[in-house]
């Protein structure tokens, strides 16, 4: 492919005098120099341990060797640099357009030995970094290391608390502030300009130095990817246009409240009385142990035997339909394991459908007092028999659908189907994951009807997961691990391409004498009427919980935001419809509409839900007013009609039931807005 006209003016290759500048679109991409290499290269061991999804990753280097040397060699379709350290060392760099007209850079190691790179991507000091998936404790990534590795999100997720010390202490499941569910390596720069690295293996992103950006890739070869944009709207067109968008919500969805309920039909229907008589709008009873319970120390587990229990929910095929018919839908559980002591595993085990250790046997991972296979989803014949165990066990009985859990604890040490080393395919393995929960879907024309929602994830997601949820969130007020965490998990997503995200209402990690507040359910249950789904989890002790159900003011509170949330219906479904065809998050940080106002950039815990409702969250106890920003613009209070000129910050009364919330003035949905002061 010959460059055309158009890219040759993009594309912008300067020769220094011991080096080289490149340059996109205006754009400094590279610069080399002896003195101030771009590139690195060098061999290592990887140490990685796993505990119950909890990695220890260590790197066992043998060496790191600038390539000082540079030399550019034209081609038709852009520059091949060799890159040279004396005449061992040696590496390749194409730098070319591909076929969408994006930045392409291709690196190769050409030494056999070695099997790491760091590239240094031109930076300014003044720049802000965005995305990397889905990052709960920075949204501004600029000043930090952010290793990519999906696993456990952490307890605590902070090394300064008490609670992660503990959680260290007992299984190193404490975690740190780059932990979590879903990484991605895909960053975003206030440049305007993406940058997406397409491997799957263990990579870091530092964005610590005021003059570039290095990416350490834990492979011998790494496709970089870039587009640029006048704004953040057209650029995350473009990224989600390379990566995938999420297809539209089924229209319940918007209905209410999915109430997560377990032991039985006769619990579910007791509870769904209560709310329904309460006022709570419903639209669905979220029972992850319909296959039935296992009793461990850290608390209720379901059984991952994926078939329906008819001892704890007998004729539930007759309930589902029951229940649908009051507009109530049916939702599961089920994740990529199958437990080792029950009759599914041993199916898979003889159909050689588990993923082996090196001597061949079946692989079983401890996942907390019981051991699971995993399935091996790399063998087209295991694929096609777990899609087929959904269709059957899931979608034939009637469910509206399901959290297709876990994803992320891919052990490094087994040994895959397709020949692919585990350590390249752990980061994958949740996106493929998301595709058979999605074929399933497709396959069976459910799509739209039918919805699943995960919380491990990685590049891949964007096309395949109908809906991605928060994760264990402690029960607690922490900043790095309770209901604040959520937001910066939502919006670094957004700017990694995937625009549909929630929680569980009142958070789910209940240990080391944490207990769920009344306050903070309804304080969760608040910022959840202002997200695309609204679903409530009891937590992994829910003995210890306050529960949506147990006293009239919370029910109260249900049905005031329940109500908010379906009248907001045409107005959420509007903003889900822009992200599946333009790939527009429907909760989106400020500066994506706001972009000339520099408060905007370092905002994480106020978003904008659509293009005409800023919202921000109440997230600490006992406040009953609360401070934030508007942005230069008229805005109106939700709850009271009062309006104000943005441009700084205002305290404004926050009591339960009326978290702050602006809409724009000149809204075409103002009139919608205005009806939510009689609720």
């Amino acid at each position: 492919m010959a460059l055309s006209q158009q890219n040759l003016e993009s594309l912008e290759l300067t020769t220094l005098n011991d080096g080289f500048a490149l340059s996109w679109q205006n754009r400094l991409i590279l610069r080399h120099t002896a003195q101030t290499p771009c590139l690195w290269v060098g061999a290592g061991e990887a140490d990685i341990d796993m505990f119950r999804g909890n990695f220890s990753i260590k790197d066992k280097l043998d060496e790191k060797i600038a390539l000082i040397e540079a030399a550019v060699i034209p081609q038709d379709a852009g520059w091949n640099v060799r890159f040279t350290r004396g005449d061992t060392v040696n590496a390749t760099l194409h730098i070319g357009i591909d076929a969408e007209g994006r930045l392409e850079l291709k690196l190769k190691n050409d030494s056999a030995s070695h099997n790491r790179i760091w590239l240094r991507l031109a930076a300014k000091p003044e720049d802000h970094i965005y995305g990397c998936g889905e990052q709960f404790s920075y949204f501004d990534l600029r000043g930090k290391p952010f290793p990519l590795w999906t696993s456990e999100q952490g307890v605590g997720r902070n090394k300064q608390t008490y609670v992660t010390w503990q959680a260290d202490c007992k299984e190193n499941a404490g975690g740190d502030y780059y932990w979590t569910f879903f990484p991605q390596p895909t960053f975003v720069s206030t440049q305007k300009y993406y940058c997406h690295v397409e491997n799957s293996c263990y990579m870091n992103f530092d964005f610590s130095a005021p003059d570039f950006h290095e990416l350490a890739i834990w492979q011998d070869q790494a496709v970089l990817r870039f587009e640029c944009a006048d704004n953040y709207i057209q650029l995350l067109e473009k990224l989600t246009g390379l990566l995938g968008r999420q297809p539209e919500m089924p229209d319940w969805i918007y209905d209410g409240v999915t109430l997560g309920v377990q032991g039985g039909n006769e619990v579910c229907q007791q509870k769904l009385d209560v709310m329904r008589k309460g006022g709570v709008k419903v639209n669905g009873i979220w029972a992850q142990d319909w296959s039935g319970i296992r009793m461990t120390s850290f608390g209720k587990r379901v059984m991952w035997n994926w078939r329906w229990n008819g001892d704890l929910y007998p004729e539930l095929n007759t309930r589902i339909k029951q229940w649908q018919a009051e507009g109530v839908r049916f939702l599961t559980y089920i994740n990529p394991y199958v437990a080792s002591d029950r009759d599914q595993c041993e199916e898979a085990s003889k159909l050689g459908y588990l993923t082996k250790t090196h001597d061949g046997k079946d692989y079983h991972v401890e996942f907390g007092e019981f051991y699971a296979g995993v399935i091996d989803l790399t063998n087209p014949e295991a694929y096609d028999w777990y899609k087929e165990l959904i269709k059957r066990n899931l979608i034939e009985l009637g469910f509206g659908g399901w959290m297709a859990d876990f994803g992320e604890y891919l052990p490094t040490d087994t040994v895959l189907h397709n020949g692919v080393s585990a350590e390249v395919m752990h980061n994958a393995w949740p996106a493929l994951w998301a595709k058979c929960n999605y074929e399933a879907l497709e396959e069976t024309g459910k799509l739209g009807e039918v919805l699943f929602f995960m919380r491990a994830g990685y590049t891949g997601s964007q096309k395949y997961s109908t809906m991605m949820w928060a994760g264990d969130q402690n029960v607690d007020w922490s900043l790095d691990d309770g209901l604040a965490s959520v937001i910066p998990a939502a919006l670094s997503l957004a700017m990694t391409g995937h625009g549909l995200h929630h929680s569980d209402i009142g958070g789910y990690t209940t240990l080391f004498d944490m207990k769920r507040s009344k306050e903070l359910l309804m304080r969760w249950c608040e910022f959840s009427a202002f997200t695309p789904m609204m679903r409530t989890h009891e937590g992994n002790r829910p003995g210890d919980n306050v529960q949506f159900d147990n006293d009239s003011d919370i029910i109260a509170q249900f049905a005031r935001m329940t109500t908010v949330f379906t009248t907001l219906k045409p107005y959420i479904k509007h903003a889900v419809a822009l992200n599946s065809q333009s790939g527009l998050p429907v909760m989106r940080p400020l500066f994506l509409h706001y972009e000339d106002d520099p408060q905007t950039y370092i905002l994480k815990y106020q978003y904008l839900f659509g293009r005409d409702l800023l919202v921000a969250p109440v997230h600490q106890p006992g406040s009953s007013e609360w401070t934030l920003y508007l942005p230069q613009d008229n805005w109106v209070n939700l709850w009271t009609g009062e309006p104000y000129t943005g441009g700084g910050e205002i305290t404004v009364a926050a009591p339960i039931g009326q978290p702050p919330v602006f809409y724009r003035a000149t809204s075409e949905w103002a009139e919608l807005f205005t009806s939510l002061r009689h609720i």
